[in-house]
């Protein structure tokens, strides 16, 4: 089976770019995209995937504004043989020139959501640490990510108005990550394995003249399974961004966290953030969340719109809903990312902070799997 990638010199195994090089059931490759606004008023998200051994591919677009709403559209269909076909029914992703833009394209539909974003990137693309997750022998997550920050253009329709974005009043961070994660209907059969809680934070900021970002992937007890923080170059537009992916980021030795959360809660009311270098001082970043966004906007533990959940040939959905009404404790709505006001004592930033803590934590003194911050 070939497609038209294959007349490419970059294959990493014998077998045409359509073979993943593993069997497992749950490997995937994800573009995933958030925008928002430098008064923290509006945000949106979109993220396509396909799975290849599940035979899907998926993708969603949602939106929130202060005050109002949150809007989703959801997209489901099989997967094409074709890699370079990233479209779901209304919305398609495209690639308009690689590590620099990229467009997003969702036509009318009866979600009320309709865009045309192009997103320019600001950094040249970080490469994140491996993520690896373990269920008895058995590894549930082995993941690679990287990141690019910028902005976007362009003209954003929602139910609840219209949104002229532009380079000057947006920030957004582009994710791209590949590999094995748990996703779709669950496997059957086999022994039971006890699930472990996980807390998963990601914080990538804007500041004047660079960025900074910092990953942290606890287990139960808080040990760190990934922890990572690192600073990089902010340049003037997508053209001035180094060719080949030169990053020129600065890696911290490690990075820190300190989270107080709202009463009831798994959701950060403050945050606090260490940058450890390897020489000098450190750098301590506080970050005052405001807008929130829920994931499952974008299928993240969406209990009918899951990620790599067959809906058929090809499927459309849509839902609205206010995030400050639903139980912040149920399952699906945990996983949310906050538009972030952040500062170091000397300078001011603006970026997103990501988090989910599912189980026991014993950092945040949660000992069920669903209990909120005393």
């Amino acid at each position: 089976m070939l497609n038209t990638l294959d007349d490419y010199p970059i294959h990493q195994t014998p077998l045409p770019l359509a073979y993943p090089a593993t069997s497992d059931r749950n490997v995937y490759d994800r573009t995933w995209f958030n925008g928002y606004g430098n008064d923290g008023s509006w945000y949106f998200g979109f993220g396509m995937a396909i799975y290849p051994h599940r035979g899907i591919l998926d993708a969603a677009f949602s939106t929130v504004t202060e005050g109002g709403l949150q809007h989703c559209f959801y997209g489901s269909r099989r997967a094409p043989a074709e890699r370079t076909d990233m479209s779901v029914g209304p919305l398609r992703l495209e690639v308009i020139e690689p590590l620099r833009k990229t467009r997003i394209i969702l036509e009318d539909n009866d979600s009320g959501l309709a865009c045309d974003l192009v997103f320019s990137t600001r950094t040249a693309g970080i490469q994140e640490a491996r993520q690896t997750l373990f269920q008895g022998t058995r590894a549930v997550m082995d993941a690679t990510r990287f990141d690019q920050f910028g902005t976007w253009e362009g003209l954003l329709h929602t139910p609840d108005g219209d949104i002229r974005v532009d380079p000057e009043s947006s920030r957004g961070t582009k994710d791209r990550s590949w590999g094995v994660r748990t996703v779709g209907e669950p496997e059957g059969g086999g022994a039971p394995v006890m699930p472990k809680g996980i807390a998963f934070m990601w914080a990538p900021l804007f500041w004047d003249d660079h960025v900074s970002h910092a990953i942290f992937f606890d287990g139960p007890e808080g040990e760190a399974l990934v922890r990572e923080g690192l600073t990089a170059p902010l340049y003037p537009n997508a053209d001035a961004v180094p060719a080949q992916g030169d990053a020129r980021d600065t890696r911290m030795a490690t990075a820190r966290h300190r989270i107080r959360y709202h009463k009831g809660t798994r959701l950060a009311e403050a945050v606090e953030i260490d940058l450890v270098p390897l020489e000098g001082d450190l750098r301590t970043i506080t970050l005052t969340p405001g807008l929130k966004f829920q994931m499952k906007g974008l299928g993240y533990g969406h209990p009918e719109w899951g990620q790599g959940m067959w809906k058929g040939e090809l499927a459309t959905g849509h839902e609205r809903f206010d995030p400050r009404q639903l139980d912040p404790l149920a399952r699906e709505n945990l996983h949310t990312q906050q538009i972030v006001t952040a500062s170091d004592g000397q300078r001011s930033g603006i970026g997103v902070f990501e988090q989910i803590v599912v189980g026991p934590y014993a950092p945040a003194g949660f000992k069920e799997f669903f209990d909120g911050a005393r």
